[in-house]
């Protein structure tokens, strides 16, 4: 008998959400956006990023949006240029690594650590806490720009053509960081961070121009990385590389109430829902390259997955509350160093401070 009660009251929840989105798409006004994403042959992009902008926002809509996508990469941009040429007006929606942006916004790197949010919950909840400074950030530097989703790629590992079997290896190393908080990390390590778009670095692999390289395992493997390198070290030595979708602010503005809050929702449903899918995208990124569990995605490869020592996660979590941490607090006014304990550093019982010299 509870059982029934429970689906008939689940059949009615659901029932009046699906009434009351359809109420919402019929008060929607008619839009016709351009939109520029992230990198069409990763997974994000394939599953979740693509089919939102290209069909499922248009179907929730009644047709009343529709939109035209293209990738930075496919217009000859490196990520970095995004938000800026949203904020000229270039197009109306724009996708980019939240990293990528961080010499105009540097209060954006705030979320992107290295090691603070080791499992998905905890990477969730930080960026639900810090997501009200980013957007205040995004409008900030760019024009009034709107921030519509943050969602991850993933928690950033080291591949690398070399062999290795523990953190001292990577000293003297030449790295890709995925970012320069990361690049910053890998350097209080002893590495040499060196700075490469994703598409650059499987030549780079190639000609050996760096030895290892950072990115999500699900990414890497993507990429094709596996076939240029051998060893995959599972410490976080980046954060989640979250990317931030941003509506322009004169195309936000532009925008009735209605077609607003119908959009917000929309975009919200998207970001849930790549969250959703973050753990298992990990897991079955980390058995695609090491051929160690089921893996959907392809032929698994076969790379040596390096153990960690509580010792490494000990000693790396030194440089990044000796070097890291102060390094950015001296990049960001002292409200964005308020702003930042209060939130991620409540969450996670670490304190910025900005470093004496």
């Amino acid at each position: 008998m509870n059982k029934t009660l429970t689906n008939i009251t689940k059949s009615l929840v659901l029932s009046g959400l699906v009434a009351s989105s359809a109420t919402q798409a019929a008060q929607v006004s008619e839009q016709s956006l351009s939109y520029v994403g992230t990198f069409r042959s990763l997974a994000l992009f394939q599953n979740f990023e693509g089919p939102f902008w290209e069909q499922e926002l248009s179907k929730a809509s009644g047709d009343k949006i529709s939109t035209k996508v293209t990738t930075f990469a496919e217009m000859g941009l490196n990520g970095s240029e995004v938000l800026k040429l949203l904020a000229k007006g270039l197009f109306d929606v724009g996708s980019t690594v939240a990293g990528y942006s961080v010499e105009d916004a540097p209060e954006l790197e705030g979320l992107d650590m290295p090691m603070i949010a080791p499992r998905v919950d905890t990477a969730r909840e930080v960026s639900n806490i810090y997501r009200p400074i980013m957007a205040e950030a995004i409008s900030q530097h760019y024009d009034g720009a709107k921030l519509l989703a943050v969602v991850p790629y993933g928690p950033q590992m080291v591949f690398c053509n070399t062999e290795i079997s523990k953190l001292d290896d990577l000293k003297g190393k030449k790295i890709r960081a995925s970012g320069r908080t990361t690049g910053e990390f890998l350097q209080a390590l002893g590495a040499q961070a060196v700075t490469l778009n994703f598409n650059e670095v499987t030549g780079a692999l190639q000609r050996g121009v760096i030895d290892c390289a950072v990115t999500a395992p699900l990414s890497g493997y993507n990429g094709g990385w596996y076939e240029v390198t051998t060893h995959l070290y599972p410490l976080a030595v980046g954060g989640w590389d979250h990317v931030v979708t941003v509506m322009s602010g004169k195309k936000w503005r532009s925008l009735d109430a209605n077609t607003q809050a119908w959009l917000e929702t929309q975009t919200i449903d998207y970001e849930n829902k790549v969250w959703d899918a973050a753990q298992a995208d990990f897991e079955e990124g980390i058995n695609c390259l090491t051929g160690q569990g089921n893996c959907k995605r392809g032929n698994a490869a076969s790379m040596t997955l390096v153990a960690t020592s509580d010792s490494d996660v000990a000693y790396a979590a030194s440089r990044l509350e000796e070097k890291v941490i102060p390094a950015w607090a001296n990049r960001v006014s002292s409200e964005s160093v308020s702003q930042w304990n209060s939130t991620i550093g409540a969450a996670t019982g670490l304190t910025a401070q900005k470093s004496a010299d």
